[in-house]
């Protein structure tokens, strides 16, 4: 018996055999990936210190992020390309990927503070300016300036170091304020101290120099996501490009459904409320708004995106410059502007002041002709009268609980708003 499955199985083993020589000689294809494949080699960036901005360290923004570039996580949207290109330099922003365990990627946003033209514009002024020269070592130059040497010799951060800056954030200046700025300045080992002991000389110039560029990262920093504020999460920055958590610029949903429109303009609302009223006692106000200045996260969350633009008062303090010490102008005043620029007078921002650029240039498109009668025209009266400045008699807090009302029943409850959902199924708040 043992002899016959022996036999039994040999013969099935043959026939198998000839099976598999038959379809291999009838389909070469197939044999041939047989062979042992030829090794993969993974594309990768050729990042240049050009491209980020690091051959003009320390006259840059930082280098925290850096780590992240070079070892491929964080990656820009060609990151799944089979041939990973740089986009080009001139662009302002980037849609990039981001990952800490080289499995899960999530979207940023990777921008530059100013376009490269600028930039460019602004680094030959410098050598023009304080050197003579066309092209120069721009740390040197800057290290050589008036202001800069005060900033060595300083052991914290007083307004008379920021005067003539072009930031709205430093135009109404308080000492509370730049405590605030050393204290949560995110490029360098944290010290909790309002004492500039903890910077290197290195460090204080990127510190100036992004102040007087764009102060967006030193928001996102001092006004951290994760406190509540309305600002995306800075991840850190490489020579000339900052990494913060992605979101969508408020153009794109210019053509949204109505609830959805309905959803973002009381978002919108209550960010300029809080930006007004908030434990901090810091008023916040807009020198300039467009469809770039908010964006919604894929939750349909919606933060302010671009934060260049914002000024800032303490109500606690007040500004500790008078108009006239705003004048004082140097190199790092024009870096970015025209240093004729007259400065906007601290005592002439209103508290209406964001809500009317606001109904001027953004809830018009982003409300208009979405709902039936007569709830449009409510809407298009309100927008009409708060975009010609409101009635005197009309506190900014009523003119938006008036519209707030009107919209509050246009919102849906559903997964769209995630940021929400489903805690608006069992609150009277929604």
């Amino acid at each position: 018996m043992g002899r016959w499955i022996c036999c039994l199985c040999s013969r099935i083993a043959d026939s198998l055999m000839l099976l598999l020589v038959l379809a291999l000689s009838c389909n070469p294809s197939r044999a041939a990936t047989a062979s042992p494949s030829a090794p993969h080699i993974k594309p990768s960036y050729n990042f240049g210190r050009t491209f980020l901005g690091l051959d003009k360290c320390n006259a840059c923004i930082g280098t925290s992020i850096c780590k992240k570039f070079f070892k491929e996580e964080i990656r820009f949207d060609t990151w799944l390309s089979s041939r990973l290109k740089l986009p080009p330099s001139y662009l302002l922003s980037y849609s990039g990927n981001y990952t800490d365990d080289a499995k899960s990627w999530r979207l940023v946003d990777i921008t530059r503070l100013t376009s490269k033209y600028r930039h460019d514009r602004a680094d030959k002024r410098i050598c023009t300016s304080l050197l003579k020269t066309k092209t120069c070592s721009l740390e040197r130059a800057l290290r050589r300036t008036q202001r800069f040497q005060k900033w060595l010799r300083a052991k914290r951060l007083t307004p008379d170091l920021v005067q003539g800056l072009s930031s709205p954030m430093l135009r109404c200046p308080s000492q509370r304020l730049l405590d605030r700025i050393v204290r949560r300045y995110a490029e360098v080992p944290d010290a909790g101290s309002i004492y500039m002991d903890h910077l290197t000389d290195r460090d204080k110039l990127r510190l100036l120099y992004t102040l007087s560029v764009n102060s967006h990262p030193i928001l996102l920093q001092i006004f951290p996501n994760v406190e509540g504020w309305p600002f995306p999460r800075y991840l850190g920055s490489c020579g000339r490009l900052v990494v913060s958590a992605s979101t969508r610029p408020l153009r794109d949903f210019y053509g949204a459904a109505p609830e959805v429109a309905a959803d973002l303009a009381l978002q919108l609302l209550a960010v300029l409320r809080s930006m007004g009223t908030n434990d901090l006692n810091y008023f916040f106000y807009f020198t300039h708004v467009d469809a770039g200045t908010f964006g919604v996260f894929s939750n349909g969350h919606l933060f302010i995106r671009d934060a260049s633009t914002l000024g800032i008062i303490d109500k606690e303090e007040g500004s500790q410059l008078i108009d006239g010490q705003q004048e004082y102008k140097d190199i790092f005043s024009c870096l970015t502007v025209d240093c004729q620029s007259a400065f906007v007078s601290c005592n002439s921002i209103r508290e209406k002041h964001s809500l009317v650029m606001v109904c001027q240039e953004l809830l018009p498109r982003l409300l208009k002709g979405k709902f039936l009668q007569p709830v449009q025209e409510k809407i298009d009266s309100f927008l009409q009268r708060c975009a010609k400045g409101l009635a005197d008699d009309q506190g900014v807090n009523e003119a938006v609980a008036e519209l707030a009302e009107i919209l509050k029943p246009l919102r849906s409850c559903d997964s769209r708003f995630a940021y929400r959902y489903p805690d608006c199924k069992y609150s009277d708040k929604y």
